[in-house]
């Protein structure tokens, strides 16, 4: 990106694409919320869960029994608004900035997305399901624990529980931190596997290969301690179906005020980057923000992978 080029427009479009690329979380959870969020309409609205049928038994002599598509909805909140602002003197853009994506505008987009996946990872305190203590049992079904939190089979005691739960096979994810990953990739379900995912960020982030039903991710932002899933002495990871979790974003307004700024939206995501000089302190500032959303839909279609609480 050559200096003597910086537009916010190119700015938001370069910025978009590497937070496209670098985030995790916010590729695997549910995203087709995005167009109910119009103009005027406040920054809660109430989304639809999806509607559940029973399969019955056709008895032609009393004909068809039509059911109900009830659909439940819940409140979703923009409750999150991410901004890195940040300044460039005239010296540094002319003498030291000699590539503005690579020196400032990805570490910038890093940080964006590092937050988008720490608010997602925040849902987990909505999960009581637990998997990973041998013998232990989750409330409300049946079936015991088999499988140590650091084992990749604990992924079997997690699918037991999404399939009593009624859950649909695909779209099952698992993410993971980095002290779960070291060990799970000494297993040798893991020596032979060729990396998976569909951006860089998942590339990086995939185990290598689908793991008793699960694709399976690591985040640097799931870490020992954990600060928001209790007393955990271990990562708290989580597997989950895709419709578990909901992540939304809202494109902001440009501000009136302003007359270099620019919005860039892609596949959900969506920017705005306003590009403003300082002319007391000779600097550029570039400040670049989005407006999001994140919601447990159903906890009952997730469940914590983890070792035993402190007692």
């Amino acid at each position: 990106m050559a200096n003597t080029f910086l537009t916010p427009s190119v700015i938001a479009r370069a910025a978009l694409a590497n937070l496209y690329e670098t985030t995790v979380m916010a590729a695997l959870v549910h995203r087709d919320y995005e167009n109910e969020f119009q103009q005027g309409r406040g920054a809660t609205i109430n989304i639809r869960r999806p509607a559940t049928f029973v399969a019955e038994e056709f008895d032609r002599s009393q004909g068809i029994h039509i059911q109900n598509a009830e659909e439940t909805g819940i409140p979703m909140t923009l409750n999150h608004f991410a901004d890195v602002s940040f300044a460039v003197t005239s010296e540094d853009l002319t003498l030291n900035i000699t590539d503005f994506s690579e020196q400032l505008l990805n570490p910038a987009m890093e940080a964006i997305a590092q937050k988008i996946d720490r608010d997602l990872l925040a849902l987990r305190n909505d999960i009581v399901q637990e998997v990973g203590v041998v013998g232990s049992t989750v409330t409300g079904l049946p079936g015991t624990n088999e499988w140590a939190w650091d084992n990749p089979r604990v992924a079997i005691d997690a699918q037991r529980v999404l399939n009593q739960r009624n859950l649909p096979t695909s779209q099952r994810r698992i993410a993971v931190g980095p002290d779960t990953q070291s060990k799970w990739l000494g297993d040798d379900l893991f020596n032979r596997a060729d990396a998976r995912g569909d951006t860089e960020g998942l590339r990086e982030a995939n185990l290598g290969r689908r793991v008793f039903g699960f694709d399976p991710y690591m985040t640097q932002n799931i870490t020992i301690p954990e600060q928001t899933t209790g007393n955990s002495t271990t990562e708290v990871g989580v597997a989950f179906h895709e419709t578990a979790f909901a992540l939304a974003f809202r494109p902001l307004a440009l501000p009136r005020g302003a007359q270099n700024a620019a919005i860039a939206n892609y596949r959900g995501f969506g920017l705005r980057v306003v590009y403003d000089y300082d002319t007391n302190l000779k600097q550029d500032v570039v400040s670049i923000d989005c407006l999001y959303g994140t919601k447990t839909l159903d906890p009952n279609r997730a469940v914590l992978i983890k070792g035993a609480d402190v007692a």
